[in-house]
């Protein structure tokens, strides 16, 4: 050392803390990580995030105004034919909710129903014209039978097939005499299907009163029953048509086609008919 130089202060220095080891619970000898000092670094653990639950969709229901529903009655029970038209839906926000019945020129029999294409043509122009959507007038198709079942016939099938096919959705409902009734959704939205849906009277939305003269006229204008061997002429309700009179037409038109019967054969025939259409319903209906 250098005389006069200071002896230089020794440099204390503090030995680096080691981490206290922990051992696995049960298992002596094993260490474990550190433990972390308190507050430091230490991450709160999130709350689990509530489970989401989506509501299962509600099943579609063919539904029914008051007005509506006593139109269609009206014409069920206005004929011994099928009757067909058209199911309108005034409020776009709700396409299966009929606020109106309305038909068009047709041809009709005890099993058959034939809209004239002209007259079809026409009620979708003024539809359009009255700021309707074909969502709403031109999906549900409505008709009744005479019979006791709704079952759909096979020319019910075929023309639902025919004139619906291409829709991207459309209903069939069909009304007995009987109070049954049937109604399928179909649709055409990806893979397609179909389903039967239920049918309802909402008394809860607004709706005019009944117009029985309007029905009645209606009627009258749209509906041209047929028989096995032609129309019949002037026939509709409330036309004055009487029995006597049908008797008339059917002994002339049996002179007219050279037919060896008689206006009570023919009338035999007519019930019959009838008779064996309720039990064809009746069975249909049946074995379902």
């Amino acid at each position: 050392m250098k005389p006069n130089s200071p002896n230089p202060s020794p440099t204390l220095s503090q030995p680096a803390a080691k981490p206290v080891a922990t051992t696995l619970p049960g298992v002596p000898g094993v260490p474990t990580s550190p433990s972390p000092l308190p507050g430091a670094g230490a991450s709160k653990s999130k709350p689990p995030e509530p489970k989401r639950f989506f509501p299962r969709p509600r099943q579609p229901v063919l539904r029914f105004t008051p007005y509506a529903w006593a139109k269609l009655q009206w014409f069920c029970f206005c004929g011994d034919t099928e009757i067909g038209g058209f199911g309108v839906a005034a409020d776009p926000q709700q396409p299966l909710l009929i606020s109106d019945f309305v038909t068009v020129a047709q041809k009709v029999t005890a099993a058959s129903v034939s809209f004239d294409d002209t007259a079809v043509g026409d009620f979708f122009e003024d539809q359009v014209d009255a700021g309707l959507k074909p969502q709403q007038f031109a999906r549900l198709w409505l008709h009744t039978h005479p019979g006791d079942s709704p079952t759909p016939s096979s020319t019910d099938e075929d023309t639902f097939q025919r004139v619906f096919g291409s829709c991207d959705w459309a209903v069939m409902f069909v009304l007995a005499r009987g109070g049954k009734t049937y109604a399928r959704l179909r649709f055409n939205i990806g893979p397609g299907g179909q389903s039967m849906v239920p049918v309802e009277v909402d008394y809860s939305v607004p709706f005019p009163a009944s117009d029985f003269q309007g029905w009645q006229a209606e009627y009258d204008a749209h509906i041209q029953p047929e028989l096995l061997f032609g129309a019949i002429p002037g026939t509709g309700a409330g036309s004055g048509w009487e029995s006597d009179d049908f008797v008339a037409w059917s002994n002339r038109r049996n002179q007219e086609l050279d037919l060896p019967r008689g206006e009570a054969e023919l009338l035999d025939d007519q019930e019959w008919l009838a008779e064996e259409l309720d039990a064809l319903d009746e069975a249909l209906w049946d074995s379902r």
